[in-house]
């Protein structure tokens, strides 16, 4: 990509410009809840062939986390590797693994910060050093965090890393563990990474703003600006298949008056306002026949799809799923293979409604022993 064409489309979109004709798959926030939700959406959209014509992956937080390990095992499993060794163990295996609280203890005790601790941890369990040059060419990767200087999105991506007012820095050798640590910086524990640039490393300078703008930009959880991951993938590919493993903050009649649990409070209500603007406009497209593809979330009714279901999802089963707390804590092996299961049966059914409407249902679960 040329510095004319990076800078020709920037991430807003003030409509009017219609999207190339391409397919993105957009993963949501939520934690460990939706990265494994994640996890078995991936997994169905790999056994019904539509993962390998995807043209773009953006993700947001949690789901950061899987599409980072999508990315590295995207050479073999388009070489016939097994999805359940290359993605799934990986992910299973962090999901057992409480982060966020040693973060905290980490990060006071240790040199450096708490972000700078969660990217270590990354690296080690995930990535082994890869770089954003280690992603594959094709699909793009996107992986997308929040800046907190400008109050738009920095997307980490192999051609460059941006973020439309600031300007760019092309094939950036960033450690992957680092642009995931960005993106699932979750406020206010795990927030700000503070991601170590110099004005002299950017390549392309958009004008407004100073160079104080291209020095240790502090970035927060991508989900902050879109917890969808709609965002990059918005004005580039008509066909949109959005994977929601975000939560919902539930009523509550009498909110925490502390200030540590009044903050998170008002933040999961911003994350659901956010959320469900983000949501209304996918679903206003999809039926104004602006863009195609389907979404899916953890909230989502089966029968709304109007397909034939082989497998079993209770209700009651399902909503406690949802429920999980937005965490980077230890999930129990059983639950967590439980999660993964509901994200294939739900991708499922609505990629058997509105992109593959000839595919037979799914007939078993990933992991059969511990349905949902």
């Amino acid at each position: 990509m040329t510095k004319a064409q990076n800078r020709a489309v920037p991430v807003v979109d003030e409509g009017g410009t219609p999207p190339a004709a391409g397919t993105a798959v957009c993963l949501s926030g939520g934690g460990y809840r939706a990265m494994t939700f994640h996890v078995g959406a991936l997994w169905r959209m790999h056994e019904l062939g539509v993962l390998s014509s995807v043209d773009r992956v953006s993700s947001v937080s949690g789901g950061s986390i899987t599409a980072a390990v999508l990315a590295m095992a995207w050479t073999d499993l388009e070489e016939g590797g097994s999805f359940a060794d290359l993605v799934a163990e990986p992910v299973l295996k962090l999901a057992a693994r409480t982060i966020d609280r040693g973060a905290i203890i980490g990060g006071a005790l240790l040199p450096g910060t708490i972000s700078q601790w969660v990217a270590d941890v990354y690296d080690e369990a995930l990535f082994g050093g890869a770089t954003l040059q280690s992603l594959p060419d094709r699909p793009r990767f996107v992986i997308n965090a929040t800046n907190l200087e400008t109050g738009t999105l920095w997307r980490f991506s192999k051609p460059y890393m941006r973020d439309w007012r600031v300007g760019s820095i092309e094939r950036p050798k960033l450690r992957l563990a680092d642009a995931v640590a960005a993106s699932s910086a979750f406020p206010p524990v795990l927030s700000p990474y503070v991601l170590d640039v110099s004005p002299s490393d950017f390549d392309l300078v958009e004008p407004g703003l100073g160079d104080e703008f291209r020095q240790d930009v502090s970035l927060t959880d991508g989900g902050v600006y879109d917890n969808l991951g709609l965002e990059t993938a918005w004005k580039r590919c008509r066909t949109l298949l959005v994977s929601d493993g975000g939560g919902v903050a539930g009523d509550d009649p009498s909110p925490p008056s502390d200030w540590a649990q009044q903050a998170k409070r008002v933040l999961d209500v911003v994350d659901g306002q956010v959320r469900a603007l983000r949501k209304r406009q996918l679903i206003q497209a999809y039926r104004d026949g602006s863009r195609d593809g389907c979404y899916w979330g953890m909230r989502t009714d089966p029968a709304d799809y109007g397909v034939p279901m082989t497998l079993a999802c209770p209700p009651a089963a399902c909503a406690s799923l949802a429920a999980l707390p937005t965490r980077l804590k230890r999930m129990p092996d059983e639950l967590t293979r439980r999660v993964v299961n509901w994200g294939y049966a739900i991708t499922d059914a609505a990629l058997r409604a509105h992109v593959v409407t000839d595919a037979r249902p799914a007939e078993r679960f990933p992991f059969p022993s511990e349905a949902i």
